[in-house]
């Protein structure tokens, strides 16, 4: 891994030699000199990293060369400060002496570079030869990966659960056995890394189980327990509250929280799910929010420690999970590392099946080693690599005592870790300063990754973005199994959102550490103040546990400052950003001000390149925002209203910028002229006019792929569309219309001829046109997967249209009809997956005939006030799985229930559906 450090330094010093040549023009030929000698010593760390064992002495040249490499970087990024301060200085004096002040930090740079490869020179003398690499070689791997960038992950819905089917059946039986009495848990007992979880979640999402509750949720609770967060997780999902009652709620305290969620589930037949509980003293104080319910509520655990299962119900007992059978491993470990695509018939080899069952027994029969172990022989083709691969593994397990079952396991995902290429590992362990079981974002994944430097911009081409570089290292983390796919994005074979094991995570923070790459910051309850000190690691992870973090201290060297945090429960505010002067990422939250000017400091933090800013109210952005020619990711959100100096638009190297407001929908930003950025990808939300038409700035965002625009004019609408016709990597569109003239229609007409589109948002009022004759969403783009139409208030029936799009798999609908009766036809909506349906107010009818909607999933309708019965056609769509209806008439909700045993006239209609929730 310190190869992978030093690598990334030398990928950096090259990057500031192209970017900041105007800073380092004085000292090139010592930082070419410094770059040079670095990669020497990247080639002879790639080697060692290699080398199963390592003596000390070994081990201490590395970690000197590690330090050393920082060091670097350190003097070369203080330099570039120096420089640009100098650059930036206006007055009289400072002209008069910045000659002499510039010469002292040119020698300063000078004698800090020369004593960095002198050290390095000497250590270079007591190692072994090693060849040198060519100015092309060290990426030439990675660019191979990106010949072979893949877009889908086929292996996204498999499941690597293997004789669960038992105890499958034992919780499910505990589970709808009708108890009347409080706090009746269930418990799943068992070693990390058993699959605790993933029984439960097979439970948890049953057919049977999903009818037999009014209710269901899950929370995840792991060693440090944060009682409040959970009891807010649970009354949000049993309530459903809106915007302002969210907000309401948020500001309870932790009893009234206990009382509003006891009265919200007395009345519900619930199961509440407690993954991963530690201790049964947090237990003790949960139990007090949930009432004795319905008949046969439940508590569902899964815990390591089987005391917290006897001590929480001494009625039931647990069910532990024992470890696989020799066969089960071995039949696991066959169908992760001899994947269909690839040496399928090798599976059967007598030579492969005799190593692999040698090497299962490594695994201890637990499922998590024994998928991370088949992910990591799936990349190994030939007998030769496996049989090479054997001997390390076996040496690696020779010094352990012959029961320790723990170690094996460890080794085997410290092996896979190992086997990692070089790019990957910083990219894998940076996974470790995520809070437990946290749902990761696949884009802010990738543009941390990017602002850290794990992706070098060396890496791209006209082709290939360092987006999807990042893209392709996720999936390769995915196809190790050592990350697990969470949700899939709209196109169904993306990734939206992912997640980390409890075990793998624990290796990635201690790995972390031993590289002197992360640290994490677990603030305890009492505690407001987070005091940083130089001595503290180069990325800083703070996972607050009160409302208010307030950050001290002084800590120069540091470059990540990250809070994975629930934005809506912290505020995160910094006394000095001077004390942090190296920083490349950085999050600030403001709660409780009404006016928030953001400090004129932050334009002093030259090497930020990824930077997120929320206020609850307005927002006053400096003009030194302007100084931070590094940023990649400006992410803001305010609520309010903000002010936006022109200086931010003149930042060439910004990639994604989200400016958006903390409500429905409303104003964007109006975009300076003068923004002509090539490397823009993202942008929204930006608010258009006539001068934006006139010079055609929206072709020159050539790489432009998620686009948010805002029209205060309908007649802006039809040369916008136009213009976006012609960008051709363009994928995301957001149109919103504040126009409420009443003169204009919109003309959409271009829109048809965009078919690289697959994600369409329209909000606002689209007025259908009295004097043409075709329905306005008609020329809606022919490949859109995913559609959200927000308070158009149209007054003709949409779905005659809607369900022609032949690749729509998401439809959302909100406010968007104002009419009574809507109609969806037999053989329409071929591929929807999901259907919401918000706000319709007047809609009193609603047909479905036999033959559409065959692969719905999911629907959702809320605010139907009007609907007297659901459609005849919803028992015929067999493949519906979740049904959630939200603030419905009584008449509607008497009509599909069971009542006293007695079922509602509507109910053999939706009696199929897998799991329906009523709010």
């Amino acid at each position: 891994m310190a190869g992978a450090i030093v690598s990334l330094v030398v990928e950096r010093i090259s990057d500031l030699l192209i970017h900041e040549a105007l800073f380092l023009k004085d000292v090139k030929d010592q930082v070419e000199s410094l770059k040079y000698e670095l990669k020497r010593m990247q080639c002879f760390l790639e080697n060692v990293d290699r080398k199963p064992e390592q003596d000390e002495r070994l081990h201490n040249l590395v970690s000197q060369i590690r330090d050393l490499s920082c060091d670097a970087e350190d003097a070369i990024d203080s330099f570039i400060l120096e420089a640009a301060h100098q650059r930036d200085s206006h007055g009289i004096v400072k002209r008069f002496t910045s000659i002499f002040t510039k010469l002292d930090h040119l020698h300063k740079i000078r004698v800090q570079v020369k004593a960095i490869q002198t050290k390095l020179q000497d250590i270079s003398k007591n190692l072994p030869a090693y060849e040198i690499p060519g100015d092309g070689e060290d990426s030439s791997s990675i660019l191979k990966l990106q010949q072979r960038l893949r877009r889908t992950y086929s292996h996204v819905e498999e499941e690597d659960v293997v004789s669960l089917e038992v105890s499958t059946k034992e919780v499910m039986t505990k589970l709808m056995t009708e108890e009347d009495r409080a706090h009746a848990v269930v418990s799943i007992v068992g070693m990390g890394g058993i699959g605790k979880t993933t029984l439960a979640r097979k439970v948890y999402n049953h057919v049977d189980v999903r009818r037999h509750f009014d209710f269901l949720a899950w929370v995840y609770i792991s060693q440090q327990c944060k009682q409040r967060e959970v009891l807010l997780s649970v009354l949000m999902k049993v309530l459903s509250p809106s915007k302002d009652e969210k907000e309401l709620i948020e500001k309870l305290d932790e009893s009234k929280l206990m009382k509003r969620l006891f009265d919200a589930l007395k009345e519900k037949r619930y199961l509440v799910v407690l993954d991963d509980i530690w201790r049964s003293e947090d237990w003790d104080i949960l139990k007090l929010a949930f009432p004795r319910g319905r008949m046969g509520s439940k508590i569902l655990f899964t815990t390591r420690n089987r005391n917290v299962a006897f001590d929480a119900d001494p009625c039931n007992t647990p069910i532990e999970l024992s470890v696989l059978t020799d066969d089960e491993s071995w039949n696991l470990l066959c169908r992760k590392a001899f994947p269909r695509s690839k040496m399928g018939s090798q599976c059967c080899s007598e030579e492969f099946e005799k190593l692999g069952k040698e090497m299962v027994k490594n695994c201890g029969g637990l499922p998590l080693a024994i998928v991370v172990l088949g992910g990591l022989l799936a990349r190994k083709q030939s007998l030769a690599q496996w049989e090479m691969f054997y001997e390390n593994i076996h040496g690696h397990l020779k010094g352990l005592p012959h029961q320790d079952k723990n170690g094996a396991v460890n080794r085997i995902l410290v092996s896979s870790y190992n086997d990692l290429p070089y790019p990957l590992k910083p990219c894998f362990l940076y996974l470790g300063h995520y809070p437990k079981d946290w749902e990761i974002s696949k884009n802010e994944l990738i543009r941390l990754w990017i602002a850290e430097g794990f992706i070098s911009p060396s890496l791209e081409s006209k082709e290939i973005s360092m987006e999807d570089v990042g893209e392709h290292f996720l999936e390769q983390l995915i196809d190790r199994s050592l990350v697990q796919v969470s949700r899939q994005g709209y196109t169904g074979t993306d990734v939206k959102t992912c997640r980390v094991n409890d075990l793998l995570r624990d290796l990635c923070i201690k790995k972390a550490k031993e590289e002197k790459l992360l640290e994490i910051i677990q603030q305890s309850s009492a505690q407001f103040d987070v005091t940083l000190v130089e001595p503290m690691l180069r990325i800083i992870s703070i996972h607050p546990r009160e409302g208010k973090v307030h950050l001290k201290g002084e800590h120069p060297k540091l470059r990540s400052l990250l809070l994975p945090q629930n934005e809506t429960l912290v505020e995160f505010c910094i006394s000095n950003c001077k004390s942090f002067k190296f920083l490349r990422v950085l999050t600030l939250l403001k709660r409780n001000v009404e006016k928030w000017h953001v400090s004129n400091e932050i334009g002093d933090l030259l090497h930020l390149r990824y930077l997120k800013l929320e206020c609850w109210n307005e927002m006053i952005l400096p003009q030194s925002i302007g100084r931070l020619k590094s940023l990649y990711t400006l992410y803001i959100k305010y609520h309010t209203d903000i002010v936006i100096p022109d200086v931010v638009f003149k930042l060439e190297r910004l990639r994604h910028i989200v400016i958006k407001r903390i409500a429905l929908f409303g104003r964007g930003f109006r975009l300076r002229l003068g923004f002509t950025s090539k490397n823009i990808e993202t942008l929204k939300y930006i608010m258009v006019d006539e001068k934006s038409i006139e010079n055609n700035v929206v072709l020159r965002w050539t790489n432009i792929q998620s686009l948010g625009i805002v029209f205060t004019r309908a007649e802006y609408v039809k040369p916008i569309l136009i213009l976006l016709t012609k960008l051709q990597r363009l994928g995301s569109v957001s149109l919103e219309v504040l126009d409420d003239s009443n003169l204009s229609y919109l003309d959409l007409e271009p829109l048809s001829w965009c078919h690289h589109l697959s994600k369409l948002r329209l909000a606002g009022g689209i007025k259908d046109d009295p004097h043409s004759s075709c329905h306005i969403l008609k020329f809606l783009p022919p490949n859109i997967v995913k559609l959200t139409l927000f308070w158009c208030r149209m007054s003709q029936d949409p779905m005659g249209v809607l369900e022609k799009l032949c690749h729509l798999r998401i439809l959302y609908l909100e406010g968007v009809y104002n009419g009574s009766k809507m109609m969806c036809s037999a053989n329409g909506f071929r591929q929807l997956d999901s259907l919401q349906m918000i706000g319709l107010e007047e809609l009193e009818e609603w047909e479905i005939e036999k033959g559409a909607m065959p692969c719905l999933r999911r629907l959702e309708l809320a605010d139907v006030d009007s609907l007297g019965m659901l459609p005849e056609g919803l028992r015929f769509i067999t493949t519906l799985q979740e049904m959630i209806l939200t603030n419905i008439s009584s008449s509607l909700k008497e009509r599909i229930k069971v009542i006293d045993g007695r079922e509602g006239e509507d109910f053999y209609k939706v009696c199929h559906i897998l799991s329906i929730h009523i709010f």
